[in-house]
């Protein structure tokens, strides 16, 4: 969410139309009957995709920030934007496990070690890693400004901004 965040701040600054979804504005509201079974899981991500395709059918640079577990969810979603004609760009933030345990301000990984939290992604659920994503950002080399450079290269790049 920190890299999305500021990377919305800094299109919006550019006088860009965009939209960042995220687990505050999501799973509070669209998804909040919602829990984190992989059935549960596989319904948040679908949900996104759609709402993401509506804020980019309506011509909104779309960011959404959430941990997408499952190749299969991630490749609905894609479906989904390219059977619209709507970009799709994926942006695998990838840290090292015992990186992102030590960064964790909420504790969660150290509840759901604990047992605490069931079906934790990447502790007692896992995690399918993208196989060609179009960007691949390492927040254990690049800081926030170097990750935001890189994705707002591409859409440079790519002509989307």
């Amino acid at each position: 969410s920190t890299i999305a965040c500021a990377l919305e701040q800094h299109l919006l600054h550019l006088k860009k139309f965009t939209y960042r979804l995220d687990g505050d504005n999501i799973r509070f509201g669209l998804n909040k009957d919602l829990g984190f079974s992989e059935k549960d899981r596989n319904e948040n991500i679908r949900r996104i995709g759609e709402v993401a395709k509506l804020f980019s059918d309506a011509a909104a640079i779309t960011i959404t920030a959430f941990i997408s577990p499952y190749k299969a969810d991630r490749s609905i979603a894609r479906e989904l934007h390219i059977g619209g004609n709507i970009p799709f760009v994926e942006v695998f933030v990838d840290a090292p496990l015992e990186v992102v345990e030590a960064r964790d301000p909420k504790g969660l990984y150290k509840k759901a070690r604990a047992g605490e939290i069931k079906e934790f992604t990447g502790i007692s659920a896992p995690y399918e890693a993208p196989d060609a994503p179009e960007i691949h950002i390492r927040t254990d080399t690049q800081d926030l400004t170097e990750s935001v450079r890189a994705i707002v290269q591409y859409l440079t790049e790519n002509n989307y901004i």
